[in-house]
């Protein structure tokens, strides 16, 4: 008896067109995840992208007057791309990204209900992941490394952040998210592993390098160096040369007052900027392309035999 053909394999990345409903599928298939899982995988997320903070951090530590400022945040804006590389690729909800599941919303596949409700309980988990993970790098003693540099450059980081006025926050939260939703964006078309590490690498470096506000990791950033503020040891103030005294902005109240409007423009750029806009050009109406616009596998493929 003969056996059936296996279909082809197409190594050709998806257009955009498919990328649309693919992210469209996504975001039914996240909002309705059970609640546990929900937050365990947004748990997971937090600890990521703090994860890819720490990478940032200690590499950049001691940059100042060596590298250029530009080469030094190019640095930490590639070291910074592990932390959505392991969301994307092993698997975690991150709420920047989840702004996304608002092209299912316009479509009606997602209620108003279900989006809020997944925003809500993976904020809640990823600051969860975030700060656990702060705490954990205070309690190692990490930030002492490199005769107190890392801790050094998480307590200048910090206190740069809270330092923010309103508006800029905002508006550096809204560039930051749209460059975050349009890694994501850009790995809706990736084939293999590969490709969605490439797809992550420039828009992730380009924000951090830019010096844009991104609300997840900010909750590692700003705790980890309250953390050290309130309580590292004398020797830890003699190696850096500073006191606490010299940070009076760095407060909890200020983390807050920072967090709030970076979330708010994170919302507007990646489900405004990002999400909306593809979804009024692929998937709103008349324009919706479910079976006029060719597909990227109807171009040559390559089968599984070769």
């Amino acid at each position: 008896m003969t056996q059936p053909t296996p279909p082809p394999i197409s190594l050709d990345s998806l257009l955009p067109p498919e990328m649309a409903k693919k992210a469209e599928n996504i975001g039914v298939s996240k909002a309705n995840l059970g609640p546990f899982r929900m937050l365990a995988l947004a748990v997971l997320a937090g600890a990521f992208i703090a994860l890819g903070a720490v990478f940032m951090t200690t590499v950049t530590a001691g940059a100042s007057g060596v590298l250029s400022y530009g080469i030094a945040r190019l640095v930490g804006g590639v070291a910074f791309c592990l932390g959505l590389i392991l969301v994307v690729v092993a698997g975690a909800e991150l709420f920047t990204g989840n702004n996304l599941i608002v092209m299912a919303w316009a479509s009606r596949k997602v209620t108003t209900g279900k989006l809020l409700r997944n925003w809500i309980i993976v904020y809640v988990g990823n600051f969860i992941g975030a700060i656990l993970t702060a705490y954990g790098m205070y309690l190692s003693g990490q930030y002492a490394f490199g005769q107190g540099a890392v801790g050094l450059q998480a307590l200048t980081i910090a206190n740069a952040k809270v330092g923010l006025t309103f508006t800029q926050a905002i508006v550096l939260g809204v560039f930051c998210n749209a460059l975050v939703c349009l890694a994501v964006w850009l790995c809706m078309s990736a084939r293999t592993t590969t490709d969605r590490i490439l797809s992550i690498l420039f828009p992730i470096s380009a924000f951090v390098a830019a010096g844009f506000e991104h609300s997840i990791a900010n909750m590692y950033f700003i705790p980890l160096a309250l953390f050290v503020k309130d309580g590292a040891p004398s020797a830890f103030w003699e190696l850096i040369q500073k006191t606490p005294a010299d940070y009076p902005h760095l407060t909890w109240a200020n983390f807050g007052a920072n967090l709030v409007p970076v979330t708010i423009g994170n919302i507007i750029g990646g489900a405004v900027m990002v999400g909306l806009v593809y979804w009024l050009i692929y998937l709103s109406g008349k324009h919706r392309s479910d079976s006029t616009v060719p597909s990227a596998s109807a171009a040559p493929a390559i089968s599984e035999k070769g």
